[in-house]
């Protein structure tokens, strides 16, 4: 397949996955861009490469087993989910709240790992999901000590979408925000993601300061004040840095 007609397969990939569900082409054709019969086509070089299948009785695509052995590969590979594992139990277990793990995927936010509070709250996150950058506390710890270069590449994806009436809306509002948590060495999400919910959090940086995770505390507004959350900084620093260490000496890919 041409480069181009990678990406599209691609996109036609990621749009199925989004549905969360087994789906028509119909369903998916004026999302997807393409006429029908480029569309079907695509569809069924997925379903030849065992990464979506295919019902006859129902008519519809969904995720392939491929793709469960491709996840493991790149989450034994590519994520700081097992270097981190012990590091991330450990912290939940003292702070009693839940704890996120994440990297950046294409300037968002990619959910690798999650411990939840002993009375857990119900949020957006999970393993595996990605949310937006701009709007997340450890999406914001990521994006703020990012070279330049990878910043603006970032900043150029962030959708900057207004979920609540605390989102940090534009690219100026963000900067200024980037660089004050740069200041303080955390970032917080106020509530700029989703009502209620609030976090602490912290990114984590190798030894020459390149940006490899980012990691947090999430509690709500019905349980912690934003002030109340400083009594997690300390134990977050010092897991991020564990990780960090570890992730170092296990040769985390560049």
């Amino acid at each position: 397949m041409s480069e181009g007609t990678v990406g599209k397969a691609m996109s036609v990939l990621d749009l199925v996955a989004s549905k969360g569900r087994p789906v028509r082409l119909v369903e998916v054709q004026d999302e997807a861009g393409y006429p029908k019969a480029t569309l079907y086509r695509l569809l069924q070089s997925l379903v030849k490469e065992g990464l979506l299948t295919f019902s006859p009785e129902r008519q519809t695509y969904a995720l392939g087993l491929r793709l469960v052995r491709l996840a493991h590969s790149a989450w034994s590979q590519s994520s700081l989910g097992p270097v981190a594992r012990p590091v991330i139990e450990a912290l939940a277990a003292k702070v009693g709240e839940t704890v996120h793990l994440a990297q950046l995927d294409q300037g968002q936010v990619l959910y690798v790992d999650k411990r939840n509070a002993l009375r857990p709250i119900e949020m957006f996150s999970q393993a595996g999901k990605v949310g937006p950058a701009y709007c997340t506390g450890v999406g914001k710890a990521m994006l703020a000590f990012l070279g330049e270069a990878e910043l603006e590449a970032a900043l150029k994806r962030q959708a900057f979408y207004q979920h609540t009436r605390s989102t940090l809306m534009g690219t100026e509002a963000l900067r200024a925000e980037l660089a004050a948590i740069r200041a303080a060495g955390v970032a917080y999400d106020r509530e700029e993601h989703e009502a209620g919910i609030i976090c602490i959090a912290v990114p984590i940086l190798t030894g020459s300061g390149r940006v490899i995770g980012g990691l947090s505390v999430t509690s709500s507004v019905q349980r912690h004040s934003l002030e109340a959350l400083e009594v997690f900084r300390e134990p977050l620093i010092e897991a991020a840095a564990l990780i960090a260490r570890d992730a170092e000496a296990w040769l985390f890919p560049a």
